[in-house]
């Protein structure tokens, strides 16, 4: 399995900060926002990692990063979106990393207390299909929530509802056999340009090969200035907690 992180966009809820710097970079709590995702995937037991980012920040990452050695990565690749496509669209410039293999996807801007390793193992089981990760939160209608049938499966996913079904978010961190990249050329850009990966996630519901992985620890985005304050208490609280004090270099 291989990791792709997507880091990419303009930044605009942080504004100023993201004016002069992918928000990527900026700080949450001790080190850049970056490196969290980075962890996750090096804690999952994945070695090998593409960072896809945009706009005129790009080489920031190679400056910050080089070749992943300091997390233990056998090698950081990247790949540069032009515009803003969405989610999917940056997702689809893996397909030539991936080389046929699942992939782990992480948002750059997702912060996880706990290791995304037993989600990823679960999924290794059957190596097939889609899995997205759950987390129960207050505000649902910030994300897109996951509705469940009696079952338990999930029966579809709906983005930024004004009434949510459930307070069951979907985090930032999705697992996808090779055929994602077959949903994602066959995608319609929604009403605001772009490819959804709601919409990709959906079609897996489709085909009724979509599994979920609930977190129990906490979870957020930094994507605006009072998550990005979230993230960095968060993680000021959580002590030596190894997935969020990596690499060694400190």
């Amino acid at each position: 399995m291989r990791g792709v992180i997507l880091a990419g966009g303009l930044g605009t809820r942080l504004h100023p900060m993201t004016r002069v710097t992918n928000k990527h970079l900026l700080p949450v709590y001790d080190r850049p926002m970056i490196y969290y995702p980075i962890q996750q995937l090096v804690s999952a037991g994945i070695e090998e990692i593409l960072l896809v980012t945009g706009g005129n920040n790009a080489g920031d990452f190679l400056r910050l990063l080089g070749n992943g050695k300091a997390f233990g990565l056998k090698d950081i690749h990247y790949a540069y979106q032009e515009g803003e496509g969405g989610i999917a669209d940056a997702l689809g410039l893996a397909e030539h990393f991936a080389a046929g293999e699942p992939i782990c996807v992480i948002l750059g801007d997702n912060v996880f207390e706990e290791s995304i390793r037993p989600a990823v193992e679960a999924y290794r089981e059957p190596g097939s299909g889609a899995m997205i990760l759950l987390k129960e939160v207050d505000d649902p209608e910030r994300f897109g929530v996951a509705e469940l049938g009696a079952g338990g499966s999930v029966t579809g996913i709906v983005e930024k509802p004004t009434e949510p079904a459930t307070s069951l978010a979907v985090t930032g961190c999705y697992l996808y056999d090779p055929r994602v990249f077959d949903i994602i050329d066959g995608l319609d850009p929604s009403e605001r340009g772009e490819l959804e990966i709601t919409d990709v996630n959906n079609r897996y519901i489709e085909w009724g090969e979509m599994r979920h992985h609930m977190l129990t620890g906490w979870w957020t985005d930094a994507g605006t200035v009072p998550s990005l304050h979230r993230a960095s208490r968060l993680v000021a609280e959580a002590g030596d907690n190894p997935v969020l004090r990596q690499p060694s270099d400190d």
